[in-house]
């Protein structure tokens, strides 16, 4: 069973950067990266690191203030993300899993998940 631990979420002010971290335990599946549930609100995909073309993907909206990098040997993802709004309030899973492209930004394409870490952006 692989296990997700994330790290780095906290409380920062709008505008600010953050980086949150993931580990994987093993190395079995084929893309790594986050997803968010903001408060009231149903869980949302933010960006994926697809090792199967070795390349990242992005929900649109954050495209362009959100960066995933990673590093495969150390089975780890971070998520870089600039110019935090208050509406990035959220807990940030990572999540891991084995989706083919056209499915890698639906939740249910991922077996795996981490607990959560929780951003909070104040205005």
């Amino acid at each position: 069973q692989v296990q997700l631990v994330e790290s780095g979420g906290s409380l920062v002010q709008t505008g600010d950067s953050l980086t949150l971290s993931c580990v994987a335990s093993e190395r079995n599946f084929r893309a790594m990266g986050w997803f968010r549930q903001a408060p009231g609100k149903e869980r949302e995909f933010v960006a994926v690191w697809n090792w199967g073309n070795n390349r990242p993907y992005y929900a649109d909206s954050m495209e362009g203030r959100f960066t995933l990098s990673r590093d495969r040997a150390k089975n780890t993802v971070w998520l870089q993300m600039n110019s935090l709004k208050p509406e990035d309030t959220a807990v940030y899973y990572c999540a891991a899993g084995d989706p083919i492209l056209t499915t890698l930004k639906r939740e249910t394409s991922y077996k795996y998940w981490g607990q959560g870490t929780r951003v909070t952006v104040s205005s």
